[in-house]
């Protein structure tokens, strides 16, 4: 297994940009490659830019930057064969493992032991016809699910989806403003409106390093 070959685009030490470690120094290995093209996508190079490594030198990569956090992301990891098995192999080595995934592809697969962070694609993206809600069901208390919410419509999705599937008792839910597109003060208005149980989040890599697209 240890000499499966993935195509990553980066990994690189970066501070946990969102999600409820925001904050946290972690690692994120980037795979290339994903199965939907959100409009408002800010990773297009991960779709295709990328260099053949086998798990082994993942995981050497990851150890000599000396973090204990991981975070598996792309484009969309799991659009790769092999990716459970990167995961896997994260865990075993002892670290403590984060995967980010579009929602539109099966999570029953991923370690229990992965934290699944979720997202769930809003209408404004351009692929909420894609989501596998299926994966609602594979949701743990330990997981999060997450929303990008670009205008007043998306808001209004992902409240009822919210409801609809009655997420927060199964995990942590955050609704996430689109950069650039929806002023993060309206987005907490409508929710202390609504009097929702999801959190608000921002994204901090964007808030330190506004200008970059990679290495964050």
């Amino acid at each position: 297994m240890h000499n499966t070959i993935l195509t990553v685009n980066e990994i690189t030490l970066s501070i946990q940009g969102e999600g409820t470690r925001a904050g946290a120094p972690c690692v994120l290995v980037r795979l290339t490659g994903c199965n939907l093209d959100c409009s408002w996508c800010d990773t297009r190079h991960a779709r295709t830019e990328g260099d053949e490594m086998s798990v082994d030198d993942i995981l050497a990569h990851v150890a000599r930057l000396g973090c204990g956090l991981v975070e598996l992301t792309g484009g969309e990891p799991l659009y790769q064969n092999h990716a459970a098995g990167l995961l896997e192999a994260f865990c075993d080595a002892g670290f403590e493992t984060l995967l980010e995934t579009n929602g539109s592809l099966d999570i029953s697969r991923v370690d229990r032991r992965v934290v699944r962070i979720v997202d769930f694609k809003c209408p404004a993206s351009g692929e909420s016809d894609r989501i596998l809600w299926s994966n609602v069901e594979q949701l743990r208390s330990t997981d999060e699910a997450k929303f990008v919410i670009a205008d007043r419509e998306d808001y209004k999705f992902a409240r009822d989806a919210v409801e609809k599937h009655s997420l927060d008792r199964r995990c942590m839910v955050i609704f996430s403003p689109a950069a650039g597109h929806l002023d993060p003060a309206d987005l907490a208005r409508w929710i202390l409106r609504d009097n929702l149980p999801v959190r608000l989040g921002l994204q901090l890599h964007k808030i330190i390093w506004p200008d970059k697209d990679r290495g964050v």
